[in-house]
Order: C-alpha cells, then structure tokens, then sequence
C-alpha cells in the first residue's frame, strides 16, 4: 500500500475577529486525520462542526469548531443531530468504506484522486476530477479508491436531516 505522505498536508485558515472587533486570521494550521474505526482504510480530519440548529450563533464563539465532538451515536460520530460538519477524509490506495448510510444531506468535493461511488443498486459512478461533486440525501452507498499506488482525499459537508422515508417506511441509519 502507498504512504499516506503522498498527500500534502491540508491546511484550514480560520478568518474571524480579534479581541478588538477587528476582522483577522485566528488560526492557520495543517489538519491531523485519523483512522475511522469501521473502515480501517479511510482517515477522517475535522474542518469545522456546528452543533446548534440553523442559523447558528457560530460566528459568536471563540472555540476551535474542529474541536466539538460527536458522540458515536450521532451519525456513527460523523454528523452531529443538531448542526453539520465539515471533514477532510482520504481513502488508501484500493481502500473500500464498508456500505453505509446516514441522517444527513452530504456534499462531496474531490479534491486529488479518484474514487468510485458505490449505490446500494449496484451502479458505480467514478469521479476522476479535481471539483467532482456528490450531493448524497441518505442512500446507502460506499466508496472505493480504484487506484493501487494512489491516495484520494474529499472535502465533506454532512448537515443533519431527517431520516429518509421511503413508501411510508423510515430508512435508519446503518453501517453494513
């Protein structure tokens, strides 16, 4: 398996106010992935979280967003019920997420790599250009790196929905 180092370091700049009211950069930093425990093969980083209902008060707090948790029980610890997360996640050379659905309606940017979306159908969409987007509203799906040599890293947006309901049936969340 290739080194994860093949992927530069991804760097988050947090614009906001300084003590004075003064618009400023507050922090500028390289963001540190980790393993997800379900999928070995996938890192995961915290950009930002929101975790109070929308319109948020955000922009009136000083903590680091990246640093709000969110307990297993919300999302499997990727969405917060109340609010939305934004996350880095790289996938290993010929890495596979096991299938997989979520209460949230995700956006899904490539960023270097390529990956293939897996739908719970059986249909497969590879995405092999730098601004690719997937909007994924609940489905179950997995995503797999096609290449043996080469890291795939996405930014995500997931924002906590209601569970999708299909022919009166609700769809729960669910890792397989």
């Amino acid at each position: 398996m290739s080194d994860q180092a093949e992927l530069l370091p991804q760097r988050r700049v947090i614009a906001a106010h300084n003590e004075a009211g003064i618009g400023s950069v507050t922090s500028d930093i390289n963001v540190v992935t980790k393993e997800l425990e379900f999928s070995p093969e996938t890192r995961t980083g915290p950009l930002w979280k929101i975790t109070d209902p929308l319109p948020t008060k955000d922009n009136n707090k000083s903590e680091d967003g990246a640093t709000r948790p969110t307990p297993v029980s919300e999302g499997f610890g990727l969405v917060p019920a109340n609010g939305s997360s934004f996350q880095t996640t790289e996938l290993a050379p010929g890495g596979l997420t096991p299938m997989h659905r979520t209460s949230s309606i995700d956006y899904d940017i490539l960023l270097t790599g390529e990956i293939i979306l897996i739908m719970e159908d059986g249909s497969e969409t590879h995405l092999k250009n730098a601004g690719d987007v997937v909007v994924m509203k609940g489905a179950m799906h997995a995503w797999k790196n096609p290449s043996t040599t080469k890291w795939c890293r996405l930014v995500t947006v997931l924002t906590a929905a209601e569970p999708t309901v299909v022919q009166g049936k609700v769809l729960e969340e669910k890792i397989v």
